[in-house]
């Protein structure tokens, strides 16, 4: 997936490298025989509404797409997902451990000031501090950064992280362990820096409109909860010149079919999904509007293995083995997702995976032994298992729950209560483990397998079912360390075995992304596989 460039070598973890030489960037590319409409005006449907705009206290896809147009980080994607060049205009390492980062002259905030190597030392930090309760602190574990887990641990100090400043424009990072992929992990939202004086000057208060500082190509100019997001062009963007798009509207519309009604009568440009139901009818109405690309997702169910009777690996496992996931990925959802036996999308660089035994089975044997494992775990007719399943506010979602608590009824006799929430209550439970069995789907943060597997390491801030499995723990370990990839991949391969056998999650199926776009939206990306959408990279064609 990584070229343009940058070696897949560095990304992909196959060998040592040295310096790496050019890196080129990316922006709005208008075809020379292109006219631009007059109005540069792009509508979004975002799904919900953010939890928050800032970058180190989020953990969601409709957070990430507002931030990534306000907030640029070292690195930056393209429409294919090759790594290209943002606030640094180069970086080099002679042994994946060391990074050294070059920034460019003329990165600026939203106020004018330089966006300097400081501005990324401060943000990492308060990453890592236990102080910011980021929910993604974890990803700095990810990273191998040096200190990193003694500092979210609380047993250092966040001033002993592995990021120096050597000047204004260079930026020095040190791992604990080589990762030849780690530029790739800058992309993700809990990365990209934030300006210190508005924070310390604002506290909470500094992702407010008139507060909030940006160095992406937008600044926030309006927010009205509940309601929209407005951004406008940010001038003092260093490539403002290639922006073509003038403001992004994100509207947080929770209903796929209201979303799908404002687009039919022309007030959204880019719906978040499509309602499952009116995908086939809308593929053949409205062919031009329809865009199904590929997606680094998984959708699956989480057990909370903290509470009973879920800390039974009996009780998972029947109620995964219970449910039809051909049914669930062709009929239910059916835009072309494929039904999911392990965690990980199996697209994903460098994955090698043995499907385990009971998706060899069909669906009649698979109900036979789910059957045969909730008697033994001590569940029947006159013992009933009764639980709640959360999910968030969406009608795809609600669909997904009821055809599964549908499965589980008349196969096992399971009575499983429906609970929705919207969607910053639904996080908090899940952050809280106020819940038996949620919805989930995580989407790849870079394209390799780490990205989905160490969510489930023992400890992770993501690990919300309270999974713990030294097994689990060692093949996540043995993986970083992996000098070849091969060896990797059978790290990565021990890891899902120890899934499916434990089973503290439920995979359900890997995604596509389906969604409406205006056909005069040029530049939308169809072959980005983690469908980081950037709106200074597309424009309007005039008609």
């Amino acid at each position: 997936m990584y070229k343009n460039k940058i070696t897949q070598a560095v990304l992909l973890g196959v060998g040592l490298v040295v310096a790496l030489p050019s890196f080129s960037t990316f922006a709005a590319q208008v075809p020379a025989d292109i006219k631009l409409a007059d109005k540069q005006q792009l509508v979004r449907a975002n799904g919900t509404e953010p939890e928050s705009l800032d970058p180190q206290k989020v953990s969601g896809v409709p957070e990430s797409n507002v931030i990534r147009d306000l907030l640029e980080g070292l690195v930056n994607q393209d429409a294919e997902g090759n790594l290209v060049a943002g606030v640094a205009k180069s970086w080099q390492t002679t042994d994946n451990k060391t990074w050294i980062f070059n920034l460019r002259d003329d990165a600026k905030w939203s106020n004018g000031d330089p966006v300097t190597a400081d501005d990324f030392v401060y943000t990492w930090r308060r990453l890592a501090d236990p102080k910011t309760a980021s929910p993604y602190a974890s990803y700095l574990e990810m990273t191998t950064m040096a200190n990193a887990t003694d500092i979210i641990a609380g047993k250092q100090s966040p001033e002993t992280l592995g990021v120096e400043a050597v000047d204004p424009h260079t930026l020095k990072v040190t791992l604990d362990k080589p990762l030849s992929y780690f530029a790739a992990m800058l992309v993700h939202t809990s990365m990209k820096p934030v300006n210190k004086n508005a924070v310390e000057k604002f506290g909470d208060q500094w992702t407010k409109v008139g507060n909030y500082v940006s160095n992406g190509a937008y600044q926030l100019d309006s927010w009205v909860v509940n309601e929209r997001i407005v951004l406008i062009r940010n001038n003092n963007y260093w490539n403002n010149k290639e922006t073509v798009i003038n403001q992004v509207t994100f509207l947080p519309i929770e209903n796929q079919v209201a979303a799908m009604n404002r687009f039919l009568a022309g007030e959204v440009d880019m719906t978040y999904e499509m309602p499952n139901e009116h995908f086939k009818r809308l593929t053949k109405e409205y062919p031009q509007d329809v865009k199904v690309t590929p997606y680094l997702c998984s959708y699956y169910y989480e057990f909370n293995t903290a509470r009973k009777p879920f800390d039974n690996g009996d009780v998972r496992k029947a109620l995964s083995y219970a449910i039809d996931r051909d049914v669930l990925a062709k009929f239910i959802v059916g835009k072309g997702e494929t039904p999911a036996y392990n965690f990980t999308p199996l697209s994903t660089n460098g994955l090698e995976v043995d499907m385990p035994e009971y998706a060899q089975l069909n669906q009649k044997q698979r109900l036979e032994k789910a059957k045969a494992l909730l008697a033994a775990a001590g569940y029947g007719k006159d013992n009933p298992l009764t639980f709640k399943v959360l999910y968030n506010t969406s009608e795809n979602h609600k669909k997904i729950a009821v055809a599964i608590a549908s499965m589980w009824k008349k196969s096992l006799g399971v009575e499983a209560q429906l609970e929705n929430q919207e969607w910053k209550s639904y996080l908090d439970s899940k952050r809280q483990g106020n819940f038996d069995v949620s919805r989930a789907g995580w989407c790849g943060d870079y394209n390799e397998a780490s990205t989905f597997l160490a969510i489930m390491r023992t400890g992770h801030s993501q690990n919300y079912p309270k999974y713990a499995s030294a097994d689990y723990d060692k093949a996540i370990d043995d993986a970083i360390l992996a000098p070849t990839a091969a060896e990797r991949a059978a790290d990565y391969k021990r890891a899902e075995a120890s899934l499916a056998q434990d089973m503290p999650i439920m995979p359900i199926y890997h995604y596509v992304n389906a969604r409406l776009v205006n056909p005069q939206l040029g530049g939308y990306p169809m072959k980005n596989p983690e469908d980081n959408i950037y709106s200074k990279d597309m424009y309007f064609i005039a008609k």
